[in-house]
């Protein structure tokens, strides 16, 4: 699988954009008439770039995730993935219970067309990758809560797509084990060079992880602020300019949670 990511970063690097959202908005059915969530949003998301949506919750975060992964369809607008579907990695690991590590993997190798007997290989290399060489044949239940997230991410990876949306993963785990996984996660994408659209309301781990952050207010979601965050990587949650920052980005969106009223 490494030479699979090798093989195909002249490809990312010769698109203009692994996502383009261009004026995207999502109405749902209310008790009173329909209900904007998203308004307007306008983003893209450059080949090997890792972008952080932050907001509360309610502000449309997660439907503009699943507008981008093709579970739904925007009201208004259009959404480009030129590498093809994105693959998608959800809060909870998703994981059949019923299958090994392995397995879980080589199910979304065979969904992509990969040969029977090659899948095992793949497998064993994206546990490698996640650090979690020699567990091809753990069951699910034998795994603690950041094994279980490496599987759901190696499994996500076996779909060889360019972009990786993921929403709010780690959020379920405790401090240290989330820890640990964005150090593993940067490790991961700064191997890959995948392009990474990443889902938090957590401002400190947006500016640990991201190149970007773009901040949306809330109901409607609109696009109310991006950071570009320069502080060289590897990161700490801890560190004084991580901190720094996440005070100003935490400010800004006190600001909009006062100005929509939410509490």
């Amino acid at each position: 699988m490494a030479t699979t990511f090798a093989a195909k970063a002249e490809d990312r690097v010769a698109v203009t954009h692994a996502a383009r959202i261009a004026h995207v908005s999502k109405t749902f059915p209310g008790p009173t008439g329909r209900q904007l969530v998203l308004d307007d949003i306008s983003l893209d998301v450059a080949p090997g770039e890792f972008v952080t949506l932050l907001g509360a919750s309610g502000c449309g975060k997660s439907t503009l995730l699943n507008l981008v992964a093709g579970l739904d369809r925007p009201t208004a607008g259009s959404i480009e993935t030129p590498g093809g579907r994105p693959s998608l990695m959800f809060q909870e690991h998703a994981l059949f219970p019923w299958l090994t590590a392995g397995k879980n993997i080589e199910l979304a190798l065979r969904l992509r067309g990969v040969p029977k007997g090659e899948r095992r290989g793949e497998a064993e290399r994206l546990l490698e990758l996640v650090r979690l060489g020699g567990s091809y044949g753990k069951r699910v239940h034998e795994l603690s809560g950041g094994m279980r997230q490496r599987v759901a991410l190696a499994r996500a990876l076996a779909q060889d797509s360019d972009l990786l949306l993921m929403d709010e993963p780690f959020a379920a785990l405790d401090a240290i084990t989330r820890d640990v996984l964005h150090d593993e996660l940067t490790r991961i994408w700064r191997e890959t060079r995948l392009s990474v659209l990443f889902v938090t309301h957590n401002v400190r781990e947006a500016v640990r992880l991201a190149e970007r952050v773009v901040l949306l207010s809330s109901r409607p979601g609109r696009i109310a602020r991006e950071w570009r965050i320069d502080i060289p990587q590897p990161r700490r949650i801890e560190d004084a300019a991580v901190a720094e920052l996440s005070v100003e980005i935490t400010e800004e969106l006190r600001g909009e949670i006062r100005r929509h009223g939410q509490h």
